[in-house]
């Protein structure tokens, strides 16, 4: 049986994790090196932002999914503090997120720079995610 989560706070922690996403690949902080590391070409990108809308629902839901199971893992750590959430959110990144992220970099030829961004983005996501889902008792 799954504790009770505090809803708010996971629509809180995902709203977070969306508003994070957006400054981590904007253009002025990683999303010129993200652009080129994928290889896009400008044609491609603005193609590509003229089909965002369902991509960010899509995101929309799995940032709610990624907090809804955050905070149950937190409660299952007895977390109450910010800094106890915030470490459950990076025990998750470690153990989930960096290691199943190198199958882009192993088996698909990536670029590690690639994964470096990538995976850093989750790492503070899942961090503040955490710390919110903790203190929010």
């Amino acid at each position: 049986m799954l504790p009770t989560v505090n809803y708010l706070a996971v629509v809180v922690a995902a709203v977070a994790s969306m508003a994070i996403g957006f400054a981590w690949y904007s253009m002025p902080v990683f999303g010129k090196p993200w652009v080129k590391l994928l290889g896009l070409t400008q044609e491609a990108l603005k193609k590509s932002q003229k089909e965002m809308g369902p991509k960010y629902g899509i995101m929309v839901l799995a940032s709610l999914l990624m907090a809804f199971v955050l905070a149950v893992l937190v409660k299952l750590a007895w977390s109450q503090t910010a800094i106890g959430g915030a470490k459950v959110g990076a025990l998750a990144w470690l153990g989930f997120v960096a290691t199943v992220g190198l199958n882009s970099f192993v088996f698909e030829n990536k670029p590690f720079q690639l994964y470096l961004i990538n995976v850093a983005y989750y790492l503070v996501s899942l961090v503040v995610m955490g710390a919110i889902l903790a203190a929010w008792v």
